[in-house]
């Protein structure tokens, strides 16, 4: 998940969600911020919210 064009931001969590955000996050061999990563990305996916990816045609190798 690691973006060359990342932005960092502060994010207020209570306590009782960061506690619930690590054990997931250790569950799953994440950092915590990998995991808050995903559960973001998977949030805008189901939503339909993530922008669509540039689709590059295909490079035909063979005629060089």
């Amino acid at each position: 998940m690691a973006e060359k064009n990342t932005k960092s931001f502060i994010l207020r969590v209570d306590a009782e969600t960061m506690n619930a955000i690590e054990a997931w996050a250790a569950d799953e061999f994440r950092s915590t911020n990998g995991q808050l990563q995903w559960i973001i990305t998977e949030a805008l996916r189901k939503a339909k919210r993530l922008p669509k990816k540039k689709q590059h045609p295909p490079t035909d190798d063979n005629n060089e």
